[in-house]
């Protein structure tokens, strides 16, 4: 593929479906210059992967794959991102989509639950938070459509376990 259709492509990608980057960053990094970093080194793999697109699954599907995978895989690296694990602080300027979705006390909550996830299950959360069908969510994790239920079940028990405490405090 020449570099000109790889840039076409990758544009055309991006400006469809940003808000998947934008969600699986918010999601996976929590500092401002974290954020930054991790959305650079998603887009950077998104890049370096499109002659590797088969068509095999949709672009959305495939977007999700290479940012959960890059996420993950920077999280991981030499632990020096585990001060993520601390509560969000909300400041001005932070990597956030267009939507009023940043402004929404609800919205805000269900990130920081989902930020204290284990990472299979925090992407297990983002995906059917987006609509993403169990068998789809199962191919992008790679884990069976049971198993995705299983998860589905117990990552909702525990954020209505959550909010039952935080209403009673």
């Amino acid at each position: 593929m020449h570099d000109s259709e790889r840039e076409r492509i990758f544009a055309e990608w991006l400006a469809g479906h940003k808000g998947i980057l934008f969600k699986v960053v918010h999601a996976y990094a929590f500092e401002h210059a974290d954020r930054q970093d991790l959305f650079q080194e998603v887009a950077v793999q998104v890049w370096r992967s499109v002659d590797a697109f088969r068509g095999d699954s949709s672009v959305p599907t495939w977007m999700y794959r290479v940012a959960l995978n890059t996420a993950m895989a920077w999280t991981r690296k030499e632990g020096r991102h585990q001060r993520g694990k601390e509560p969000f602080e909300w400041t001005e300027g932070l990597l956030t989509t267009e939507s009023a979705e940043g402004h929404d006390p609800r919205v805000e909550w269900l990130y920081q639950q989902i930020a204290q996830l284990k990472d299979v299950d925090r992407s297990v959360a983002l995906l059917l938070l987006d609509g993403f069908s169990y068998k789809d969510i199962a191919a992008i994790v790679g884990l069976t459509e049971s198993n995705v239920g299983v998860k589905i079940n117990r990552i909702k028990s525990a954020l209505a376990g959550r909010r039952e405490e935080g209403n009673q405090s």
